[in-house]
């Protein structure tokens, strides 16, 4: 009988009675309160407690469960959770999990523990387990699961069918069958449907597609998830330096990837040099938010400085201060949105074949066009207001000029900064903001200077 699942939810009112639970040992209420509760549910619950409190949770839980569990916290919070298990607690449940998901737990304890850890570990597991923790955790090698079904080519089908059912007690989820020679050479692949539907007689050499799109051990995670995501891929094998067939990666472990990349955009993108999140310690926060607000404020004293320069200006037409935050608002506004464009086509491989010129005339194209509307709308705009036709036309000239130089900035700087290996998500920030808040004011109050 199928075990019902129920829908949960995380209220104030459970977690208190949990907590009532836990004080008392109130061993059958919990686990009858998470009968039937997903993995991922009570994981979300367990963040509500300390460690040692959860440990007495997860003990409640049967193996496979706790293997769930433990593999759906949060890396940063796990590594708190296990340093309340010993080192044979934490083999029994990880003899649960698949290799890579091993490999990645086991990377999170220091060396000591983890060469105890290991000796506790299912024989097989161990050796598929050793062989990935020689890979770099951001490679294919330190991603992949050694776990996937493989035939040799000179099998029948009715063989390579046999295989299956053996190999697949070991394996969750399968979408191909990986053909290889005698040395462990991948040749292809055959899909499910074409062994159903083939002759049992047929070799499996026969009926193998040859057209396999494959990934080195060496490469690096983001250029997996691109392979992936280009080719429409729910999982690829992975091969070493000589073509042997030694893992495959799924689409799961590759929306890891492209979540932390995305979350380490974002980040940078806001500011924040260091992937935090808010329930990090103080200085942690404070560190990865500092260095970013020092140059802003850096930039804000250039800004006072440079206008300084401009005092007689200032002191002769006191309107030109009004629309400076009009100037510095919009360049930063016109910068961040072309480097956004920008950060965004970098991601598409094909970017740089498209050509730097074409990218450059049509970034001039629709800047002429923005900065021209916003040009006549502030000198319409001022004119109804003030009644300066001058001062009206000296602003709306400058900020046509600030929308240009600041589309040229917005789209050149992530273009650089990736052509130097650096992250190009860095420039759709406070860098391409404090640098057009410096451009717009040095546009403006030339502009002014040489016409008022």
């Amino acid at each position: 009988m199928e075990q019902q699942i129920l829908e949960f939810e995380l209220t104030k009112e459970f977690r208190d009675r949990i907590q009532l639970a836990l004080e008392e040992h109130d061993d059958p209420f919990i686990r009858k309160a998470l009968d039937g509760v997903k993995a991922e549910d009570i994981t979300a619950l367990l963040y509500e407690f300390l460690p040692i409190d959860s440990k007495y949770i997860i003990d409640l839980m049967s193996i496979d469960m706790q293997a769930e569990i433990i593999r759906g916290l949060d890396p940063d919070i796990r590594k708190q959770y296990l340093k309340v298990y010993q080192p044979k607690e934490i083999a029994v449940f990880l003899n649960q999990l698949l290799s890579d998901d091993t490999a990645d737990i086991l990377h999170e304890l220091p060396i000591k523990e983890r060469e105890e850890v290991i000796s506790f570990l299912d024989s097989e597991l161990r050796v598929q387990v050793t062989d990935l923790l020689r890979y770099e955790e951001n490679v294919a090698g330190g991603l992949m699961a050694k776990e996937l079904i493989r035939a040799y080519v000179n099998w029948t089908v009715v063989q390579c069918v046999e295989e299956i059912r053996k190999q697949a007690e070991n394996v969750s989820r399968f979408y191909a069958v990986y053909v290889v020679d005698d040395h462990e050479k991948l040749l292809g692949k055959v899909a499910l449907q074409d062994l159903i539907i083939s002759d049992a007689r047929k070799l499996v050499a026969d009926i193998y597609e040859e057209d396999i799109i494959s990934v080195e051990t060496y490469m690096e995670d983001w250029e997996v998830a691109e392979v992936m995501k280009k080719y429409d891929l729910e999982s690829v094998p992975v091969v070493n330096v000589q073509g042997h067939l030694v893992g495959r990666i799924t689409i799961d472990d590759v929306v890891d990837v492209i979540t932390e990349q995305a979350e380490e955009e974002r980040q940078l993108m806001s500011g924040i040099s260091e992937n935090v999140e808010e329930d990090d310690s103080i200085w942690r926060n404070t560190r990865a938010r500092l260095p970013w607000l020092l140059i802003g404020i850096f930039g804000g004293l250039m800004n006072a400085k440079f206008m300084g320069l401009f005092e007689a200006e200032l002191s002769r037409i006191t309107a030109i201060a009004f629309f400076t935050p009009l100037i510095q608002a919009t360049g930063g506004n016109v910068g961040i949105q072309s480097s956004s464009l920008v950060v965004q086509s970098l991601a598409n491989p094909d970017f740089v074949d498209e050509g730097l010129w074409k990218r450059l005339i049509k970034m001039f194209f629709v800047a002429l066009l923005n900065g021209l509307v916003l040009a006549l709308l502030v000198l319409g705009a001022n004119i109804l207001l003030f009644g300066e036709y001058r001062l009206s036309s000296v602003v709306s000239i400058a900020l046509f000029s600030v929308v240009l130089f600041a589309s040229f900035i917005g789209t050149i700087t992530p273009l650089i900064l990736n052509r130097f290996g650096f992250n190009p998500a860095l420039a759709a920030g406070p860098f391409i903001t404090t640098t057009n808040d410096l451009l717009g004011l040095t546009v403006y109050f030339f502009t002014v200077h040489l016409m008022l």
